[in-house]
């Protein structure tokens, strides 16, 4: 793991350890960095595509209950007036698209994060409480088929970094 002060600088970084080879790679800011994503090697994720479906299936889901309670299992005659009435569904159908939408984001979120994390071995690096102030962490995975405890840390080191750590994953006084 890498540590670096400035956010530009760990974008540049981390674009020449992925132009390097290495693929398994994570960063830790404190703020939302613009070009980290791409700098980093992510193309795409799940949440837009589950806060879609989630909003479809909550709209139609909505409409299809209000319909049925109207219609087929509460049907109530007033003033000769149709039963299927779709403008008095709307309100509702999208109240169901904008909950179910945001409910299931927000869980699809959680989940493909794998939080809630309490532990995790970064957080045995002496100066990773600086994560969430003031510095910017660029951490190579063991599981990179390219990462070589030797050949990883000189090429961290080659990028000339603040500090650079190895991350214990087999600690057994993380809790101490």
């Amino acid at each position: 793991m890498a540590e670096f002060s400035d956010p530009d600088e760990l974008v540049q970084k981390a674009h020449q350890a992925y132009e390097a080879g290495y693929r398994k790679m994570d960063a830790y800011t404190p703020f939302p960095v613009h070009g980290l994503p791409t700098a980093l090697g992510f193309k795409w994720n799940w949440v837009p595509f589950i806060v879609g479906a989630a909003a479809i299936m909550g709209g139609i889901g909505g409409f299809l209950l209000q319909y049925w309670v109207s219609v087929i299992a509460y049907p109530v005659n007033i003033a000769g007036r149709p039963l299927n009435t779709w403008p008095a569904f709307m309100v509702v159908t999208f109240e169901m698209t904008i909950l179910s939408a945001g409910v299931l984001g927000f869980l699809g979120m959680i989940l493909l994060n794998k939080l809630p994390q309490p532990y995790h071995p970064v957080f045995n690096v002496p100066r990773f409480e600086m994560a969430s102030s003031d510095k910017f962490f660029l951490c190579i995975m063991k599981s990179d088929p390219k990462f070589d405890m030797v050949k990883t840390r000189d090429f961290l080191e080659g990028l000339e970094p603040e500090g650079v750590y190895e991350v214990d994953q087999d600690d057994d006084n993380v809790y101490d």
